[in-house]
């Protein structure tokens, strides 16, 4: 079995995969009476020809080592995940060869960060690290299927640095 080493999360880490979206830098607008900061428009969000959608995912925590058997992609979508709570959570991607994943990579968040998977992105299923496992997700709601799996033959063990 193939081990990953689980990275802290960055901005340029997962720029080929997505948005990190985060408060980092300084807000673009304070509002609401001066209490509050802005940091606005932190992810390309695509639906395609389809509506945006936002659900409740509540997922069960893994840890780590974490058995990676499968990932997914949506390719009429982006898919963002919001977490509801401030903890960190499993983000693991692949870049795409061919229309198949490659090797994948993963990342942990820092409390307070989300993250918005590009259309077409390969990706791991919802991995919380901590209960409760509360997500806002921003979809594409629409007519059609919008979701592949791989199956890996080899699964990947997903280990802590």
């Amino acid at each position: 079995m193939t081990r990953i080493v689980a990275e802290p999360i960055s901005t340029e880490a997962f720029a080929p995969f997505g948005d990190l979206i985060d408060i980092s830098g300084a807000p673009d607008k304070i509002i609401n009476q001066g209490q509050c900061g802005r940091y606005h428009d932190r992810a390309r969000m695509d639906f395609g020809d389809a509506d945006a959608g936002i659900s409740l995912f509540n997922a069960n925590p893994r840890e780590l080592p974490y058995l990676l058997e499968m990932v997914e992609r949506h390719p009429d979508g982006s898919q963002a995940f919001i977490p509801m709570t401030h903890q960190s959570f499993l983000v693991i991607v692949a870049p795409d060869e061919e229309g198949q994943p490659g090797r994948p990579c993963a990342f942990i968040t820092h409390p307070g960060q989300a993250v918005n998977y590009h259309r077409g992105t390969w990706h791991g299923v919802l991995t919380p690290l901590y209960a409760p496992g509360l997500f806002a997700v921003v979809d594409r709601i629409g007519e059609g299927p919008n979701l592949e799996e791989h199956w890996f033959s080899t699964p990947y063990e997903v280990v802590d640095r």
